[in-house]
């Protein structure tokens, strides 16, 4: 009986049938989940670009233009689309700007990618193929590219009102561009000229007024009142600042327990230690001259009760109170002071000096400026004004986008023309270069440049021009040589974009390309999805 088995065993082994078409299926449904969503932002690139509504599961409700936040708010579930939303946050923090054209450009690619494939081109020799042309593309790039000085103000807030053009708020940014710009150049520390902190400047929004109101504070903004209760000071003059973290009340016992007093004579002496020791502290911060006190937020206990605030009061301090915590680094290297966090440390020269501190009242509600202050960190604080807030938010991400871009530029200080012109020229430049290539690579080169001419289509769509006319004559004007000409949407037409002042700082497109590109070599790779319960 063993005999007629052996040649079945035989045949199994050579006859084998892999099954690749899974395989085939599963990039299939990765490459068009993540087309999908780079459909959902494709409106919304460009000066002309639509605006999304986001409705949350909480019932808030967001208005918004900016890629990283449209795809953060989408509850995507495929996982390789998922990719697509991390490409833009990664491209967010990168740039700052561009996180729209980003998922863009890698669902171009991705649709090329999938005609690829069908055409039986290997997976990993379309990845090789894309990560050489995204190099070449970035060397194109910098030699397209303008140096532009720091000192050179203008250029700056041409490449910041260009960020701020695609956006809801875009008919301020003749207010907002120049805003950025001194924002940022204001907290570029000399000793370190390449590097910008962001949080160094602080945006505080406060409802109330138009956008137009949005103004650059030299100095500190709480978005508080001054305590009032007890009638003390709401403007200080030549104030001397204490950023204190203790509390100003009578200490609590260290564990939950219960003292019973049962003799009036004691309870009469349990009060008057409590205001020795409330006074005793207050004399103190009175001896050294001080006159403003930010108190930092306590989870023990109050930080201020009534009788402390009634004797700071007296003693003509003004007091501004419930201090968030993480406020304190920013508040104490703008004061150019020191936090104190214990009364026996409570000296002049933990001290910040500042002209004025007043309470300002704004819309509904009042802030509290500290202005003039002496030997001030190199901090900046944007205030920032709206009818609504659906406009402060958006105001402030966009906000958030020109500090970037202007960033973007102290980093790499390069410009390069907006428009679509730059994605032409790559797409011209590779062109050539694939004619060059041999074999496959020469293919997936082409395609590669093929893909990028999704960005002046799609901007044309958006401003409602007839796209395919527009970008073949594009085209022909770029064989012309002509290098910065591009889509100028306001008048419908194909202008020297430089020209017409819409820039954007090289760093936006090079690594738009690069992030593209590595995410889609990814999304390449993956064959199986397998899922763990």
């Amino acid at each position: 009986m063993a005999a007629p088995v052996a040649p079945l065993a035989r045949s199994s082994k050579t006859e084998s049938y892999v099954d690749n078409k899974r395989k085939d299926d599963i990039r299939q449904a990765n490459i068009i989940a993540a087309r999908a969503v780079a459909d959902a932002v494709r409106t919304s690139l460009g000066p002309k670009g639509m605006d999304k509504m986001i409705s949350t599961a909480s019932g808030e409700v967001i208005i918004t233009n900016d890629g990283a936040t449209i795809l953060n708010k989408m509850e995507v579930l495929q996982p390789a689309a998922k990719m697509l939303v991390e490409l833009s946050k990664s491209q967010d923090i990168v740039a700052g700007d561009g996180t729209t054209t980003v998922v863009v450009i890698a669902g171009a690619l991705l649709k090329q990618c999938l005609s690829l494939l069908s055409h039986g081109i290997h997976p990993t020799i379309i990845s090789d193929s894309l990560h050489k042309a995204s190099i070449k593309a970035v060397d194109v790039l910098t030699a397209m590219a303008v140096p532009v000085e720091l000192s050179d103000r203008e250029s700056l807030i041409k490449s910041a009102s260009t960020s701020l053009n695609s956006k809801v708020v875009s008919q301020y940014s003749t207010l907002l561009a120049p805003l950025a710009v001194d924002a940022v150049l204001s907290v570029v520390d000399p000793a370190k000229p390449d590097l910008v902190d962001l949080r160094d400047v602080k945006i505080v929004k406060k409802l109330g007024g138009t956008v137009d109101d949005t103004e650059l504070v030299k100095g500190l903004v709480f978005d508080k009142k001054v305590s009032h209760t007890a009638g003390g000071p709401t403007r200080v003059e030549n104030a001397k600042i204490a950023v204190i973290q203790f509390q100003i009340s009578p200490p609590k016992t260290d564990i939950e327990q219960s003292i019973v007093v049962s003799d009036y004579t004691q309870m009469d002496r349990i009060l008057k230690e409590e205001r020795n020791y409330i006074l005793g502290m207050i004399k103190k911060i009175k001896a050294t001259g001080c006159n403003v006190l930010l108190i930092q937020k306590s989870i023990l206990r109050d930080a201020v009760t009534d009788l402390s605030l009634h004797y700071l009061a007296k003693a003509k301090i003004l007091v501004i109170k419930d201090v968030e915590r993480d406020e304190i680094e920013f508040i104490t290297k703008t004061l150019n002071c020191l936090p104190i966090a214990n009364i026996e440390h409570f000296r002049a020269e933990k001290l910040g000096f500042a002209d004025c501190v007043e309470e300002v009242s704004l819309g509904d509600g009042k802030i509290v400026k500290i202005t003039g202050i002496k030997d001030m960190g190199r901090t900046t604080t944007v205030l920032v004004r709206g009818s609504n807030m659906l406009v402060l938010d958006e105001a402030e991400r966009s906000l958030h986008d020109a500090l970037c871009v202007v960033r973007c530029l102290v980093n790499k200080r390069f410009l390069i023309a907006g428009g679509g012109a730059p994605e032409i020229e790559l797409s011209r430049q590779l062109g050539a270069w694939a004619k060059v290539l041999q074999g496959m690579e020469s293919y997936c080169v082409r395609s590669f440049a093929e893909a990028l001419e999704v960005i002046p289509y799609t901007l044309a769509e958006n401003a409602g021009l007839n796209p395919i006319s527009i970008v073949t004559e594009l085209r022909n004007r770029h064989a012309q040589g002509e290098i910065n000409a591009g889509i100028n949407v306001r008048k419908g037409q194909i202008t020297n974009i430089l020209e017409e002042n819409v820039v954007q700082p090289l760093l936006v497109s090079t690594s738009a390309i690069t992030l593209a590109t590595e995410c889609v070599r990814m999304i390449l790779k993956i064959d199986d999805i397998v899922t763990v319960r």
